[in-house]
C-alpha cells in the first residue's frame, strides 16, 4: 500500500506570484475589476495544479487560464520576468498607489485620489512604520495625549479610541478616533471646524505630524510620540479621526469598536427582537417592516437594553 505524500509548495510560486500581482495593479491603479478577477482566478487554479508548469500551453488547459494569460506564462518561463510588470514597478503612479492601498484604511479610490492630488512621497516616506503593529503601550500614551488635548480645545468633547485597542488587543493596525461635540447632531448643519479645531491642536503640540485628507467630518493623517528617553524615535502611526453626531456616537462607538462578527450577531439578534440596528441608529421596525424613527441613545448600555441582550463590555467583543 503506498504511503500518501506530505504536502509539498506550490511548484508554481513564480507564475502564482506574478498573477497576483497582476491582479492587485488592475484593481488598485486601473479599477480593472474583470481583469483582477481573471488573474486571481487564475492565480488560484495554478497554485492547486500539483506539478511544474512547463509552458503556457499546458497552464491554458487549465480552467481559467486563457490566452493572453498563457503569453505571460510563456514569457515569464523563457525569460525569468515580464516586461508588464516591469514596466508597472518602474512608474511612480503606480507604485505609489499600490503602496498607499497596503497602508491600513486607505482603499484603492482614496489612494488615487491622494496620488493625483500629489501625494506620493509621502506614503513611501513612512512605508516602514505603518506596516509596524503598534504594542498597546504605545497606543495608550497616544490615548492620553488625545484625550488631554482634546479637552483643552473644549471640555464639552467627547472623544473614543475605538477599534481592537478598545477590545484589549495587544497591538494595533492604527489608531481610530471618533470624535463628537454637542453643537453637533444629525439635525443641525455640518461643523467641520469642531473636526479641524482638534486636529490643529494636535498638529501644534506636534503629535499629529502629515495630513492624507481632512473633509468635515473626517481626518486621515500621520502621527507618532515625541522621542523616547534614550533618543530613539517612535514609529511614524496612520491615525484616523471621525467627528459624529452626539445622537449617533454611541451607535458609531458600538460598530467601530467591533469586531465584525460580534457587530453582525448583535445586528441578527437586534432583527430577531423587531429593531434595525447600524453605525448610525438603532430604530423599531413596524409590523410591514418599516423602520420608524431613530430611539435615543445616550450609552453603549442602552444599545443592549434596547434589544434585551446582556452588556458586554469592549474586552468582550472579541469573537
Amino acid at each position: 500500500m503506498s504511503k500518501r505524500k506530505a504536502p509539498q509548495e506550490n511548484p508554481n510560486a513564480g507564475i502564482t506570484d506574478f498573477l497576483s500581482e497582476l491582479a492587485n495593479y488592475e484593481r488598485n491603479v486601473n479599477r480593472a475589476i474583470h481583469k483582477y478577477n481573471a488573474y486571481r482566478k487564475a492565480a488560484s487554479v495554478i497554485s492547486k495544479y500539483p506539478t511544474k508548469i512547463k509552458s503556457g500551453a499546458e497552464a491554458k488547459k487549465l480552467d481559467g487560464v486563457g490566452a493572453k494569460i498563457a503569453e505571460k506564462i510563456d514569457e515569464f518561463l523563457s525569460t525569468g520576468k515580464l516586461r508588464k510588470l516591469e514596466k508597472i514597478r518602474q512608474d511612480d503612479t503606480s507604485s505609489s498607489i499600490n503602496f498607499l492601498t497596503r497602508v491600513s484604511g486607505i482603499g484603492p479610490a482614496a489612494a488615487r485620489k491622494f496620488v493625483d492630488e500629489g501625494i506620493k512621497t509621502l506614503g513611501g516616506k513612512y512605508f516602514e512604520d505603518f506596516e509596524k503593529r503598534i504594542p498597546r503601550r504605545e497606543m495608550l500614551e497616544m490615548q492620553e495625549i488625545v484625550l488631554c488635548e482634546v479637552k483643552k480645545v473644549d471640555p464639552k468633547y467627547i472623544a473614543t479610541v475605538c477599534g481592537s485597542f478598545r477590545r484589549g488587543a495587544e497591538s494595533s493596525g492604527d489608531m481610530d478616533i471618533l470624535l463628537t461635540h454637542p453643537d453637533f447632531t444629525s439635525e443641525s448643519p455640518k461643523q467641520p471646524k469642531l473636526l479641524h479645531q482638534v486636529v490643529d491642536q494636535l498638529e501644534n503640540v506636534h503629535f499629529i505630524t502629515d495630513t492624507l485628507s481632512k473633509g468635515e467630518t473626517k481626518f486621515m493623517g500621520v502621527g507618532r510620540l515625541s522621542s523616547k528617553e534614550d533618543g530613539t524615535d517612535y514609529p511614524y502611526r496612520r491615525i484616523d479621526i471621525r467627528l459624529i453626531p452626539q445622537d449617533q456616537y454611541y451607535c458609531g462607538v458600538l460598530y467601530f469598536t467591533g469586531s465584525d462578527l460580534f457587530n453582525k450577531n448583535m445586528r441578527a439578534h437586534a432583527l430577531e427582537m423587531g429593531f434595525t440596528l447600524n453605525e448610525y441608529s438603532i430604530r423599531p421596525l413596524g409590523v410591514t417592516g418599516v423602520a420608524g424613527e431613530p430611539l435615543p441613545v445616550e450609552s453603549e448600555k442602552d444599545i443592549f437594553d434596547y434589544i434585551q441582550w446582556k452588556y458586554r463590555e469592549p474586552e468582550e467583543r472579541s469573537e
